[in-house]
């Protein structure tokens, strides 16, 4: 099954995304879906630190929550997402006061911004859409300023792989997660809530590392986000996600040549 779909590419993965524009939307608020509010925007915003002032481009933006937390923090944001339908729908949520550039492109080809330079490059969940990974990185290693930053966010691809999930006993208990077709490298499908399913981009840990190294970044901390606490006591039911992550992410520095 998965051979079949050697052939994907971002063009096809993307197009699914826009059919689900708006069903994606709707699931999120001023601090994005639960995940991202529970497990991914503590540890994003903890790495960037103070962005007021600095040149930051939203990698991937979607309907643009994080570009309007930057630009809230006082960071000039440039965003960029492939869907035209989620750039369109990031500038209806977003209120006049809020400076923020919306362009719609592909990340693994922004000739379009040229000798543009970014302090800060952030990507929240959208690497696993690419299919030329290798190129988006040379892209943002191209893009940043020299001692500038780039944050990325991924399904954990060690236990997100194309073949996961609980094991469960008979009365439902969820027993372990099971993984599986962990060095498959492609793309696979994933169901996006209760409709049809998304094409997503599978490759191992190693290849992420190695690729990044070679490209010419420095890795500077990687963390594998869990609940906190406080999150804990409001949302009971992550305390699952205590037993394995969902959610990778990887702070880097480009350095001086």
């Amino acid at each position: 099954m998965l051979n079949q779909l050697n052939e994907i590419g971002t063009r096809e993965a993307i197009a699914k995304w826009d059919s689900f524009a708006d069903a994606y939307a709707e699931n999120h608020g001023e601090q994005g879906d639960l995940h991202k509010e529970v497990f991914l925007n503590p540890v994003l915003l903890s790495m960037i630190g103070n962005a007021a002032k600095k040149q930051v481009l939203d990698a991937g933006c979607g309907e643009g929550y994080f570009s309007r937390i930057l630009a809230r923090s006082g960071a000039a944001v440039t965003a960029v997402d492939y869907s035209s339908k989620m750039i369109a729908i990031a500038k209806e949520r977003t209120p006049a006061d809020l400076q923020i550039e919306y362009k719609q492109g592909n990340l693994e080809d922004m000739q379009a911004f040229r000798n543009k330079k970014f302090d800060l490059i952030v990507s929240n969940m959208v690497m696993q859409d690419l299919a030329n990974y290798e190129k988006v990185f040379q892209e943002m290693h191209r893009l940043l300023s020299d001692e500038g930053h780039f944050i990325f966010s991924i399904l954990h691809p060690c236990f997100a792989t194309p073949e996961s999930g609980w094991e469960k006993a008979d009365n439902g208990e969820k027993l372990h997660w099971n993984v599986d077709q962990y060095f498959y490298e492609g793309a696979y499908e994933q169901r996006f809530g209760g409709q049809e399913k998304v094409f997503l981009f599978h490759r191992t840990l190693t290849s992420y590392l190695n690729t990044l190294l070679k490209t010419g970044f420095t890795l500077v901390q990687m963390d594998e986000p869990v609940p906190s606490e406080e999150a804990l006591k409001k949302y009971p039911s992550f305390k699952e996600d205590l037993r394995c992550p969902d959610f990778i992410i990887f702070q880097l520095k480009k350095t001086s040549a």
